[in-house]
């Protein structure tokens, strides 16, 4: 396990930096944290970092929003949430994103969590006090 500490939003930019060092060739992520952690934000963060221009924001009633990098690949940004059952999971034909060699940043993954590629990287985000937060990437 590898652990990265945000001490505030005016480190985020960094702490996305290493991130992305962190992950090698690893394209799919799968961001675990409670409401409020900080996901979407570190998202954020790291699509800035891939050179998105766009506005990034959760994708809760769109469940999939996708940016164009500066190397001009798509992102891919799923917000998880809403997935209720396995079917509307397989309506969403998850494995063209996952097996595309984009990126594929995932919020909520515990509703899809069968749909996973098995090297996807698991990251917890937990939020501490005064803002704080600790990203846990497990391998």
């Amino acid at each position: 396990m590898r652990e990265i500490i945000i001490e505030s939003l005016d480190k985020i930019a960094k702490s996305a930096e290493l991130f992305l060092e962190l992950l090698g060739e690893k394209r799919v992520i799968a961001f675990y944290g409670s409401m409020g952690a900080g996901k979407t934000t570190f998202i954020k963060s790291i699509c800035e970092c891939l050179g998105v221009n766009e506005t990034v924001n959760s994708p809760t009633f769109a469940i999939i929003n996708v940016y164009q990098g500066s190397d001009c690949d798509e992102i891919y940004h799923f917000d998880c949430y809403r997935i209720n059952s396995d079917k509307e999971a397989e309506d969403l034909d998850l494995g063209t994103y996952f097996y595309s060699g984009n990126w594929c940043f995932i919020e909520w993954p515990e509703n899809i969590e069968k749909f996973l590629p098995e090297d996807a990287v698991r990251v917890n985000i937990k939020a501490e006090i005064e803002g704080k937060r600790i990203v846990t990437i497990e391998e």
